[in-house]
């Protein structure tokens, strides 16, 4: 759901970052008065989850691809308005280092995956669990529904900002200025394997997760509710981290999922599939590629048609550099963590000076 630069139009995505502006503003006006500065480092791993989870990529019916983003569960530690920020920050730093989605799309991709999919998820958890024990079945079901919800939700918003350009965005002979795809196509191309896998593989993670921690960590999940979070006492750091670092070192896994998320495709992919590339998106397309394009060194597509290089990995003819992905997962962490973590102090720093 990561929309690329040129496949909206820019009245489409200005639009979308004057949404996005009020957005934060209030997000960052809700944690100064729900968080205090010690749960900062939650922020910092929540967002470092954000981005590490969605480097899984898993096949969908069509033969695209996809990945969780666990933006319920991120609600459900940090908060909705919380989980706008880390979630965000993780967007941000996966468009400007790593070239995964769009600069002028932006705004768009925050609003998509980094509002509607966890505030969506929150509180439909929130409603369907009112009243129930930590752990409880009933709870459980309620986290893996509303993450469901949630995805599905942003993945239908996401067709629509797809499939409106066709409808409003036009040249002189009737062709497609911005994406090509109209609503009748983007809608059930992106809808199908979102309802059918992708959203599943969310609510399971989500499910999974919340068990984890209703056993192991439980005051992590009062963390959004002061009160009780000094009734539960001190949430344990150590077992997030542990977590982490296997769900990092596991990345290179990501690379087994061929072929490309739906509406992500190239220009040249795009005329191959349509007859023409869209004007807008040849003008716009490509405006800035990352420090590590695609999670890989730029050399890595230069190694010699004669062989496979060492460190690359073969999956269904398709060559990616498995220690790159690694490297991308370890630098990416670190800068979303950072800049979550130092987020999270700046907004909390002036109440914990009048705590």
């Amino acid at each position: 759901m990561h929309i690329p630069d040129g496949y909206i139009s820019p009245q489409t995505a200005g639009g979308l970052w004057a949404i996005m502006v009020p957005i934060w503003y209030t997000a960052g006006y809700k944690v100064k008065k729900t968080l205090s500065a010690r749960q900062a480092p939650l922020v910092a791993i929540a967002a470092a989850f954000a981005f590490v989870i969605m480097m899984f990529n898993i096949p969908l019916p069509g033969g695209t691809t996809g990945h969780a983003v666990g933006g319920t569960i991120i609600a459900i530690i940090i908060g909705p308005w919380a989980a706008v920020i880390a979630i965000s920050v993780a967007l941000a730093i996966q468009a400007l280092f790593f070239g995964d989605g769009g600069i002028l799309e932006l705004g768009a991709n925050c609003f998509n995956i980094g509002f509607i999919l966890p505030v969506t998820g929150y509180y439909i958890y929130k409603l369907l669990s009112r009243g129930s024990a930590d752990g409880s079945t009933r709870r459980l079901f309620a986290a893996g529904i509303g993450a469901y919800a949630g995805l599905n939700l942003a993945a239908l918003v996401t067709a629509l900002e797809f499939g409106l350009q066709g409808e409003l965005f036009t040249a002189a002979d009737g062709s497609a200025l911005y994406s090509p795809y109209g609503i009748s196509v983007a809608v059930p191309a992106m809808m199908i394997p979102h309802l059918a896998v992708a959203g599943v593989v969310e609510a399971v993670i989500t499910a999974l997760i919340l068990a984890y921690l209703a056993r192991s960590n439980p005051a992590t999940l009062h963390s959004y509710d002061e009160a009780r979070a000094a009734a539960s006492g001190r949430f344990e750091l150590k077992p997030l981290l542990v977590g982490m670092a296997l769900l990092l070192v596991c990345v290179p896994l990501g690379l087994l999922a061929t072929g490309t998320a739906w509406g992500e495709w190239g220009a040249q992919e795009i005329e191959a599939d349509v007859g023409y590339t869209p004007e807008g998106m040849e003008r716009y397309s490509g405006l800035w590629g990352g420090v590590l394009p695609d999670y890989a060194f730029p050399e890595a597509d230069e190694a010699d048609a004669g062989g496979e290089p060492a460190g690359f990995v073969s999956v269904a003819g398709v060559r990616e550099s498995a220690p790159a992905y690694l490297i991308s997962g370890v630098v990416g962490l670190s800068l979303v963590g950072g800049a979550a973590w130092l987020s999270a102090r700046l907004l909390t720093r002036k109440k914990e000076r009048h705590g």
